[in-house]
């Protein structure tokens, strides 16, 4: 998209920027978890540190699949609220708790044999037992993970974005002492490794429900859409439509953490050294997108709002702001990951113990991971952008080639086969998000051009 700067493209810019940065601290509050969790376990142990890698994508997996339905209401009753719905906006959020709760029940028991199904991918028997053990215990804090983001959505349909990253905040203080206690045994509590980190999750995402459940019965706003009311009620006409838009965000998500989780997998099978040093950069990776999900979720929540309110001009300036923004971000990460590789693995690592080989593999990785910036952010950006505008469906096929069909592929044949092992794997990664920003961005530019808003009716 080319971006012509006046006034009124300045002004949204920071109405932007100020909707977005709590969404970025939030996500980065939120992303900040996994980042605790891989530091405490890399000072607890190497086998560990991988073990948390595998079990901890398995986990943000069945979090980020099951996210789709939450993501599915963000636009709709965004939509809703512009047009003027309140009891539509209600009944959104309500329709995305049922299909959140059925995700959730209908996957509790498979998340009981993970380890089984990592034997299966020719993992290290040890690390996949490290690795079921915290399965069995994160399992049940997807629930309350996934219910957040409803809630979530619900927030960010009002505008208030605030209240996100505070709840998240909290949780993410509680993950601190909660892994330093059960990770090594601390404050009196037992020590139980891999198992620790774990039930920390639980505790860091109970207490984000909680805090925003306390903020939705208590704040006057949100009381009078009286969200809680008849929860047990169905809408089945808004369930269809929350269910027809959200399976293919879940999918898309499916296509894109699995590609990832696929690379995990790569990594396990060229040595434990080599997961561990994944699992460094994959979560300062992780940690870097969250801001660029941050502006994604402000496109969708703004351009959703532009579309019940019928205003192609607020929904054009909000599409380049977001551009703008993500852009700047992505050209200073990438400067600070070309300076300081190695300090951004040693961080990880317990000095104590022989770590040359992951470090000399994670400095590679971080370059590589520097090179991929431009490509995740526009890819993720764009996906928010269609999101708004409800066009769920073609952006799923989209990532389904790109990440399935383009990166995976790649990354086996030059990981694998041609031996390139964590840089060939790695330029897969870069390949499937870069077919998938070319696409995507072409995506919207093209909604964008057939968009009218004589036939459009909100969602």
């Amino acid at each position: 998209m080319q971006i012509s700067f006046n006034n009124k493209l300045k002004h949204q810019i920071y109405v932007t920027l100020t909707f977005a940065l709590p969404l970025i601290g939030s996500n980065l509050a939120q992303s900040s978890k996994h980042v605790v969790d891989a530091l405490m376990l890399g000072r607890y142990g190497v086998d560990e540190l991988a073990a948390g890698v595998l079990g901890g994508t398995v986990f943000l997996i069945t979090f980020i699949v099951g996210s789709g339905f939450a993501m599915a209401a963000i636009p709709l009753a965004a939509a809703a609220r512009g047009s003027g719905l309140t009891w539509k906006v209600r009944r959104v959020v309500r329709m995305s708790f049922w299909l959140s709760t059925i995700y959730w029940l209908l996957l509790f028991v498979p998340l009981h044999f993970i380890e089984q199904f990592l034997l299966l991918l020719g993992q290290d028997p040890e690390i996949a037992q490290l690795s079921g053990d915290y399965m069995s215990v994160a399992l049940w804090a997807v629930f309350p993970a996934i219910v957040v983001m409803v809630i979530k959505s619900f927030f960010m349909a009002l505008g208030k974005p605030k209240i996100i990253l505070w709840s998240t905040i909290g949780g993410a203080l509680i993950n601190v002492p909660a892994n330093y206690a059960f990770i090594f045994g601390n404050f009196g509590a037992p020590e139980l490794g891999v198992k620790g980190a774990a039930y920390a999750t639980i505790a860091a995402h109970g207490f984000t429900l909680l805090v925003m459940i306390i903020y939705l019965l208590s704040e006057r706003t949100c009381r009078s859409y009286s969200l809680l009311q008849r929860i047990w009620r169905p809408e089945w006409k808004i369930f269809i439509h929350v269910f027809r838009l959200g399976w293919p965000i879940s999918v898309t998500l499916t296509s894109e953490i699995g590609l990832f989780a696929a690379s995990s997998i790569m990594m396990g099978w060229i040595g434990t050294a080599s997961l561990a040093a994944h699992g460094i950069v994959l979560e300062t990776a992780a940690l870097v997108f969250m801001i660029y999900l941050g502006f994604a979720n402000a496109a969708t929540t703004q351009i959703g709002f532009a579309v019940g309110s019928r205003d192609k001009d607020s929904l054009v300036l909000a599409a380049n702001a977001a551009f703008f923004l993500t852009t700047a971000i992505v050209i200073v990460v990438v400067i600070i990951f070309i300076s300081i590789p190695e300090t951004l693995v040693q961080a990880f690592l317990n000095q104590s113990e022989d770590v040359s080989e992951v470090l000399a593999v994670g400095i590679n990785l971080v370059y590589m991971a520097a090179a991929f910036q431009i490509a995740d952010a526009l890819q993720v950006v764009a996906l928010g952008l269609l999101r708004g505008l409800s066009d769920t469906r073609i952006p799923m096929v989209i990532a389904a080639v790109s990440y399935a069909f383009i990166g995976l592929p790649i990354s086996y044949f030059l990981g694998i086969v041609v031996g390139l092992e964590g840089i060939g794997v790695w330029f897969g990664l870069l390949a499937g998000l870069g077919a998938a920003a070319i696409l995507l961005m072409h995506r919207f530019r093209r909604k964008l051009f057939e968009l009218d808003f004589s036939t459009v009716r909100a969602n």
